[in-house]
């Protein structure tokens, strides 16, 4: 991260979307591959986001904040609901196990609404074409 200070935290003055990015990912425990995987992106794509030289489209944006456990507002901005600084409480390895679980199944839950509009979509032209 380009960000990083001598303790290893990045500064929110000079983090960009790519240090928070790849911040967040790291807090989750989480690998640029898994990461990737679970986005539905290739690793390539997730890098370059992380290196800032692409940004990702708004319904990936949504998908990396839940499955990172942090606001949309704060992965673009530094600002709302993101990762605390050093001094901030551990949580417990099955709490963090819990949290990880919880966030794959809201992002299987937004690819499912996501399949169900394009097949929605499909059945009306069909309705429509056939009436």
């Amino acid at each position: 991260m380009a960000a990083d200070t001598k303790d290893g935290w990045f500064s929110d003055e000079s983090a960009t979307f790519g240090d928070r990015l790849a911040a967040a990912r790291e807090a989750a425990g989480m690998s640029q591959k898994d990461l990737a995987k679970r986005v539905g992106v290739k690793l390539s794509t997730l890098t370059r986001w992380e290196d800032d030289q692409a940004e990702p489209r708004a319904n990936r944006l949504s998908m990396l904040s839940g499955l990172l456990g942090v606001s949309l507002r704060w992965l673009l901005t530094g600002q709302g609901e993101g990762l605390s600084g050093p001094d901030a409480e551990e949580i417990p390895q099955d709490g963090l196990e819990i949290l990880a679980e919880l966030r794959l199944l809201r992002t299987e839950s937004e690819r499912l609404c996501e399949r169900m509009g394009v097949l929605e979509k499909r059945l009306k032209r069909h309705l429509q074409g056939g009436a």
